[in-house]
């Protein structure tokens, strides 16, 4: 009988022992879990808010992105956060000089339009845009680019280590064009957008 208790309560043991290794193992996992949503959140993915409507019709007032700057070289028609803290224009003499921006922390969503090395010229009449020579195919504009806001003589070269950047919304965007934005220097690039996952029913990645 003795040894009937004992190996029930063994068994007991084994049970509980059992049991709270499942909840360790579980608890574990979860922990990894956070810590891997953490990282990617911190380091790979983080959500961003469009505040307007100068990307019509690509992306929609109060559309939910997720940006990345991993690894990221800026590419013509890539769609960027930018910190518009500072502004960049030249001035009479061809020297690069740095502005206000719009605010300190205003962040802007638009598109990479021409990169550094690129001349840039704009038929402000016909709407046509062109880099190096090559008339733009941009069958994602809202309305014809025919708004000059005088930042910039055209043809312009963009500096190296700089970006221009107009939004789909050729007519309600403050970019590039205005001397408000300017150039944007690569360290103001945040990231690029890569996915909209809000509203449901626009959720999936952003083509360029």
């Amino acid at each position: 009988m003795k040894k009937l208790n004992n190996t029930a309560e063994s068994n007991e043991k084994n049970k509980k022992g059992s049991f709270l290794g499942d909840i360790l193992d579980v608890m574990e996992a979860v922990f990894i879990s956070i810590f891997a949503v953490i990282l990617f959140f911190a380091y790979v993915a983080r959500p961003v808010t469009v505040d307007g409507e100068s990307m019509k019709p690509t992306l929609q007032d109060q559309d939910r992105l997720f940006m990345s700057d991993l690894f990221y070289t800026p590419e013509r028609g890539d769609i960027v956060i930018v910190d518009n803290s500072v502004s960049w224009t030249y001035d009479t003499s061809g020297n690069l000089i740095q502005g206000a921006g719009i605010a300190e922390d205003k962040r802007l969503i638009k598109r990479v339009i021409a990169v550094g090395g690129d001349e840039l010229d704009i038929n402000f009449t016909t709407g046509e845009v062109k880099v190096n020579g090559e008339v733009v195919e941009e069958n994602y504009i809202n309305n014809p680019t025919t708004t000059n806001y005088g930042a910039f003589a055209y043809p312009v070269r963009i500096p190296e280590g700089y970006i221009f950047v107009m939004g789909d919304n050729r007519q309600n965007s403050t970019d590039s064009r205005s001397g408000a934005v300017g150039f944007v220097s690569k360290d103001q690039i945040l990231g690029k957008a890569l996915f909209r996952f809000s509203p449901i029913s626009e959720f999936g990645a952003i083509y360029d």
